[in-house]
């Protein structure tokens, strides 16, 4: 028990989820990693998992897992771990995630800790590291308990490595019990998205409340296009309705990390801050020299962003040839 850490895979849009593999890495690095797969899955799932460290899989393709919400899945992994009792539960802290661990902590009385961005086993007991306030300050906390401890961890904690390992590949039955089968997906929307995905994104290029409308991303968005980047925003032009949440950077929206992050008109408001400030280069563009911003940016301008911005995608189109 004391080295076996579990990590819960996660299948979006027909793909492994790219915040599994980031926690299959941790796990490889902090003792035994094995994955639980639920559901439907593309051919190449245990491939995949395999390849970035997982040396076991218990699996079940049953649609069960991907029709009905959180109790069929918490009574398969509540189960395995009453067998198993591996020391760690890493899960991503997604909605799926978030219920699943919400219900094994009440049905396995263990403990569990949210928002987790890197942690340690220490002698039968886990101490995780716990971003607060914006990622300013880093918190630990303690879990000593007996039995299996949850985590959910944040997306982008740490980086996918190429780990390859012998698998071994464990089927589990699918659960009957038509008491689990309460809550179902009655219909799913897809999304129309254009470009590249905005949490996997190389370059991301953000706009804030200096934009000033909704008219004004049409510019981010040719930048982006130039730069072959995905287009973010900031909390406030969400709420003002310029852009839907699915584009919100920051602590209540998605984590980024990006080898470059522009942000346009964004003052840098400690909520944001912890969605994108792990970027590896970050440039930023705001008419305020004071906007706290620049304290955690690279490479800063001081100027105005509808005059900056369109000289930057005349400039870039002159270096492509037009």
């Amino acid at each position: 028990m004391a080295d076996l850490v579990w990590v819960f895979a996660e299948i979006v849009d027909d793909k492994i989820t790219t915040t599994t593999l980031e926690m299959l890495a941790k796990a490889a690095e902090a003792g035994k990693a094995e994955t639980i797969l639920l559901g439907p899955a593309p051919a190449d799932a245990a491939q995949t998992l395999a390849k970035h460290g997982a040396s076991k899989i218990y699996h079940c393709a049953d649609p069960v897992y991907r029709e009905y919400l959180t109790l069929p899945a918490a009574e398969t992994v509540a189960g395995l771990i009453q067998k198993h009792q591996p020391a760690v539960l890493l899960c991503a802290s997604s909605y799926a995630g978030r219920d699943l661990v919400a219900n094994l902590s009440a049905r396995l009385d263990c403990g569990a800790i949210s928002d987790v961005g890197d942690f340690q086993l220490k002698d039968g007991s886990v101490e995780a590291t716990i971003p607060a306030l914006g990622a300013t300050y880093q918190n630990t906390s303690t879990l000593v308990s007996q039995g299996t401890k949850l985590l959910l961890v944040r997306p982008k904690s740490f980086e996918p490595k190429v780990n390859e390992q012998p698998v071994a590949v464990e089927e589990v039955p699918a659960v009957a019990d038509e008491a689990l089968r309460k809550v179902h997906v009655k219909e799913r929307v897809v999304v129309k998205r254009e470009g590249p995905q905005l949490e996997g994104a190389k370059t991301v290029i953000a706009g804030g409340r200096g934009l000033k409308g909704e008219e004004h991303f049409a510019m981010l968005k040719d930048l982006a296009e130039l730069l072959v980047g995905a287009v973010g925003a900031s909390r406030a032009a969400v709420d003002a309705g310029w852009v839907p949440y699915a584009m919100q950077i920051g602590q209540t929206g998605k984590t980024v990390k990006p080898d470059i992050y522009f942000a346009c008109g964004i003052s840098g408001a400690v909520q944001h801050l912890s969605g994108m400030k792990t970027s590896k280069t970050i440039i930023s563009i705001n008419k305020d020299p004071e906007a706290p911003i620049f304290q955690y940016s690279d490479f800063g301008v001081v100027g105005d962003v509808f005059k900056v911005i369109p000289q930057l995608i005349e400039e870039l189109k002159k270096r492509k040839g037009g």
